[in-house]
């Protein structure tokens, strides 16, 4: 799926990333704006993953 689709229903789709991703909150979602980079980077410090699995992580979610 494009992240501009995602992007578009930012909404719908952090509740989906909240159910993935149990620590991240409602605001710091709501913070990113959808921003693709946002999202990563804030995956990254939530969980400690590097940024190259958390894009491989996320490409695999939303495909």
């Amino acid at each position: 799926m494009n992240w501009d689709t995602i992007k578009g229903n930012w909404k719908e789709w952090q509740g989906k990333l909240r159910e993935q991703y149990g620590e991240l909150t409602d605001d710091e979602l709501a913070q990113t704006k959808g921003e693709r980079e946002q999202v990563e980077g804030l995956i990254q410090q939530k969980y400690g993953k590097t940024k190259e699995q958390v894009r491989e992580e996320l490409d695999r979610w939303t495909s």
